[in-house]
């Protein structure tokens, strides 16, 4: 017999999203807008202009607690000592003890007691019994608390600063000097709404968490300034020309963060501890993730087709129509040795088709990076 399908999750802008049309889709159990229309247009309105994503679906946790910092300086593949200025992010993996990716995550330093997490929303239930089970065997008195009762709202794009300090009156004072991967508290007319300037979609931009309450308000505030709303479909072509990985496509438990192009997020060198060092100093990269641009043939580069090196045989993990571009593009897991230049073959429907490697991200801040 059967299993009845779990019921499916909406967040707080659900209703909004239907009243505007956009088609939804199931994303990981959750009812999301895939797009409003054109999925292009909304690209495009993102890299020349400023366009705005539900991300509520994503959790933030506070660790809270006595030394937070030396609890999650063993338990995340990055540095946490990085982080010395309040508000300061750091993008990191949490690993497991045989070096495989759990869930790629940001976290922000907000005092010594404690700590915020955005984690990915198909990985948060096995995160935070991750954490609380190291937590319960390194510090238990730590307190894990998901922020369900908090939306997220990404305004992304060269004209998405200005058109938040438009929607947000009182917003521009604490925030236009932000730095990148830096965030601050805002309160405006009584709510409190933590803007971070991080994103990914290779444009500036911010994420901005608040009450459930008030990220309806803030939504129509944010389309009243000229902010288009975008859906799923958009954010996965902004994500790959910005050569920003994704959890469960370019890497999972299975995976190296060494072999998925994360090395730059682990710090091997100093003399910490944490979790799934001792296998990644045992085991260094054994395969690279590189780009790829089409350049014979139709087709679209997708995941899982197989690339022909000179170096022996890889697979594409992420690929799609890059609207910048106009081509197709994709990341790929290949052998070692496999270069920026090297020409490749890629197999699309048992069919040969020639391909560039390149360097990604294929594009940021607007601008096409790869010849």
């Amino acid at each position: 017999m059967s299993q009845p399908a779990a019921p499916q999750k909406s967040t707080v802008l659900n209703a909004v999203h239907r009243a505007a049309g956009a088609r939804m889709v199931d994303f990981g159990g959750w009812d999301m807008p895939v797009n409003y229309g054109s999925q292009i247009d909304e690209h495009h309105a993102v890299r020349n202009g400023a366009g705005m994503f539900d991300v509520s679906h994503m959790c933030i946790v506070d660790v809270r607690g006595d030394d937070v910092r030396g609890f999650l300086r063993g338990a995340l593949a990055n540095n946490v000592d990085k982080l010395a200025v309040p508000g300061k992010a750091l993008y990191t993996c949490l690993l497991r003890e045989d070096g495989g990716v759990i869930d790629d995550l940001i976290v922000y330093f907000i005092d010594e007691r404690w700590f915020r997490l955005v984690v990915n929303a198909g990985t948060t239930d096995k995160d935070l019994a991750w954490l609380a089970q190291l937590a319960a065997a390194r510090a238990p008195a730590l307190v894990l608390t998901p922020r369900r009762d908090l939306a997220m709202i990404a305004v992304q794009g060269p004209r998405a600063r200005a058109a938040l300090w438009s929607a947000l009156p009182g917003s521009e004072a604490a925030t236009s000097a932000l730095a990148p991967f830096n965030a601050a508290f805002v309160t405006v007319a009584g709510v409190e709404y933590f803007v971070a300037r991080t994103g990914y979609t290779g444009e500036d931009g911010f994420e901005i968490a608040m009450p459930a309450a008030a990220a309806a308000p803030l939504w129509q505030a944010l389309a009243a300034a000229g902010v288009r709303p975008a859906g799923l479909g958009a954010r996965d072509t902004l994500r790959l020309e910005a050569g920003m990985n994704l959890y469960g496509q370019d890497m999972d438990e299975s995976v190296s963060p060494l072999d998925a192009g994360l090395a730059w997020t682990v710090d091997l060198k100093s003399p910490r501890d944490f979790v799934g060092k001792a296998a990644l100093a045992a085991q260094p990269a054994q395969r690279a993730l590189v780009g790829l641009v089409l350049t014979g043939g139709r087709g679209v580069l997708r995941a899982h087709q197989v690339v022909h090196t000179a170096h022996g045989d890889g697979e594409i993990t992420s690929g799609t129509y890059s609207p910048t571009l106009r081509a197709s593009i994709a990341l790929a897991r290949v052998p070692l040795g496999v270069a920026p230049g090297d020409q490749v073959e890629v197999m699309i429907r048992d069919s040969a088709h020639a391909a560039r490697v390149v360097k990604p991200p294929f594009v940021r801040n607007g601008k096409v990076l790869v010849a």
